[in-house]
Formats: C-alpha cells, structure tokens, sequence
C-alpha cells in the first residue's frame, strides 16, 4: 500500500522524468515500489539501490523500444504498462529473488497489469494522474508473491500468450531486448523535465518562449498559432474542444493549447500554470481557441519531444522557429542547480512542506546517494 501511495504521486504534477525515444516515463512507478522495499527491508545500501533502479529502467526502455506495434494500436496506453515491468526488476533485485522467482514476478505482474487508452479522452477522470498507484503496487505484490513461492508462466514475455502477443499482435525485435544488455544503460539517455506538463508539449514552450523574448509582442495581437509535430501528439489537441478548456489540472497538463497559452501569458510555465484559477483564466483559454495541430512525420528517434510552432500575428506576420530536441534531453541536459532548484521549490509545496535549508541537506544526501548505508532510513 505505501507503494500505491506513492504511486498515485509519482505523476500527479506531471514532473517526472522521461525516455523521449519511445515515449514512456520508466520511473514513476519504478521509484515508489524501489522505496517500498527499501523501507521495509532495510538496511539496503546506497549503491544496491542505484543498481535496482538503473536495471529496472533500463528493461522498462528495452521493451518499448522493442515494440514493432505500438501499443496504442490495442486501445492500450503504453507509461504505466511499460514501467511496471522495470519496476517489477527493480523490487526483484532489491528483494535478491533468483532467476526463477524473476520470471515468476513477472508471470504475475502479467495478471494484473493494464491500463486502457480511454484514459485519454474523459474530460473530467483524474486518474491519469494518479495512474503509476497502479503499477507500482503490482509490482511489489507480485514480487512478494513470487518470493513466497508462487509459480508463475514459463514464458511471460515470448509465449504465445505472454506480453508481446498480447499487447503487440507478437510483434517485436528481440535485438533492442538484448544488444548490450548489462554493458548500456538507457537510464543515460532520460530527459528531466523543466516544465511541470506532458513531455511532448516542451517543444512548443521552448518555442513560444524564445519567439515572445526576440519578438516583444503583447498576446492580444497574436491571431493564431499553428503547432506541428509527431502524430502521437495527436492526442495532446484532441478532442479540441476538451483540450481548449481542460476541466482538471492533470488534463490541462496534456493539452497543448493551454500549455501554449500559458507559455505565452506567463512569464514562465510553472506548477502555479496550472491550478483550478488557471484554468478559468479568460486570456488563457482565449489563446488556446487559436491553436491548430497539423500532424506531420518528421522522423527520428525523439520526433516526440520535437515540434514546430508559427505564431501569426494580426498584421499578417509570422513567426517560426523548431525545436528538434526539448530542453531537458540528454543531449541539452539541465544544470544540475535548475535540477535542485526544481526539487526543493517540489519539496516545499508538500503536504507536510520542507523549509528550503532541510530541502537542500535532503539534495545533497540524495546526490551522493551511493554513500548512504540505508536508503530507507534516508527516506524516513
């Protein structure tokens, strides 16, 4: 249960971080089942953590970059489906289960784990924030069970009916599973997040911000603004009608049109963009009535953490710019400062808030994590 508590805060402010290669966030039922364990199991070391997490998240990247059908195409919604597997690693390395007992956790992970594309288009649901509850609590129960001796399938992934068939028609490479298994990590190539909303909308923050910054324009003269980008983002305009006035904060994160609004309006995009006032502010739902999608193939392997914007203004011009890769990617990494800023100004706003000095010790013994003797007495 304290790995579905977590769970169900993991993605709750959309913070968390992601694989833009394969769009998934491996993480965030990952870290809520890791620290489950780690707490009732202790003392685990530092660097024995470290490991169960690069391991889980490293499957959870193998497997979505193995699939040769989108799991979309079965109605299903890939994140929560896709991580709890690594997470299910994770839990099993802590937890030291033999080769067997893995399989066998893996078998029963495979009983309970889903999650159906319809999270997408129900206007007022929340669960879409509190999704990875659901995985991450799969994941530690059915290491549990799997340690107490339940017998699981011998093949839950490449069986006729395991994983891949079922999810994926059976269609998939079994070369991305393994080529350089043990040696490449793909935890080395995650994105961290800037801006508290989906990851396919920080292409076009980046875009709008630098546009506004060269440009100097007021909003009231903006007429429209035409966003391309990967067909996946589809589902961040659509239905335009639900994502021009999101009715949750979690929905408001996924639309494109109010994340453009507010990168607009707001001198930055931050966790108070997006509040129940936000999303009754007259400018940003009037910006976001002038956002058009137009779906175009550009290609590459992060194309959805890629997009372009044209803002035209009411004098008729137009202003463009692309951004192939989103602030935050590997490749444009965060200072390591922004990353603690992000945690504490994080940590603050909790329900039991931390004061900005114990915030920046908790960072500190978190960035040297491998030295901790007890990572559950850290949580604590």
């Amino acid at each position: 249960m304290a790995a579905f508590a977590n769970g169900s805060m993991a993605h709750a402010l959309d913070f968390e971080d992601a694989f833009d290669p394969a769009p998934t966030h491996p993480n965030a039922s990952l870290l809520p089942a890791a620290f489950a364990v780690a707490q009732s199991r202790a003392p685990i070391a530092g660097d024995d953590f470290i490991a169960a997490v690069a391991t889980g998240c490293d499957l959870t990247c193998r497997i979505a970059l193995s699939l040769r059908q989108p799991l979309e195409a079965g109605g299903w919604y890939p994140p929560p489906i896709l991580g709890a597997f690594g997470a299910t690693a994770a839990v099993a390395s802590l937890m030291r289960l033999c080769q067997s007992q893995i399989v066998d956790a893996f078998s029963l992970l495979l009983c309970q784990n889903t999650c159906p594309g319809e999270i997408k288009y129900s206007a007022d649901t929340v669960i879409r924030a509190v999704r990875e509850a659901f995985p991450a609590q799969a994941a530690v129960l059915s290491a549990l069970l799997a340690e107490r001796g339940t017998r699981g399938f011998d093949h839950p992934f490449e069986g006729r009916a395991g994983f891949y068939q079922l999810f994926a028609a059976g269609k998939y490479n079994s070369a991305d599973l393994f080529d350089e298994l043990g040696r490449h990590y793909w935890i080395d190539q995650l994105s961290f997040k800037k801006w508290p909303c989906c990851r396919g909308t920080h292409a076009y923050v980046e875009a709008a911000q630098l546009l506004r910054a060269q440009q100097a324009f007021r909003i009231e003269q903006v007429a429209s603004l035409r966003v391309e980008g990967d067909e996946i983002l589809r589902m961040l305009c659509e239905p335009s009608a639900q994502k021009r006035a999101p009715r949750t904060v979690i929905d408001a994160k996924f639309s494109l049109p109010f994340t453009l609004a507010a990168a607009l309006a707001h001198e930055e995009v931050t966790l108070g963009s997006f509040t129940e006032d936000s999303l009754r502010d007259p400018r940003l739902l009037a910006l976001a009535q002038k956002v058009e999608f137009r779906a175009a193939a550009h290609g590459g392997p992060n194309a959805a953490a890629a997009g372009d914007l044209t803002i035209v203004m009411d004098d008729g011009r137009e202003l463009h710019h692309r951004v192939a890769r989103a602030l935050g990617d590997a490749q444009r990494p965060l200072e390591d400062s922004v990353l603690r800023d992000k945690f504490i100004d994080c940590a603050a706003r909790a329900a039991l808030p931390l004061a900005r000095v114990a915030a920046e010790r908790l960072a500190d013994r978190i960035l040297a994590l491998e030295s901790e003797p007890d990572v559950g007495a850290l949580l604590a």
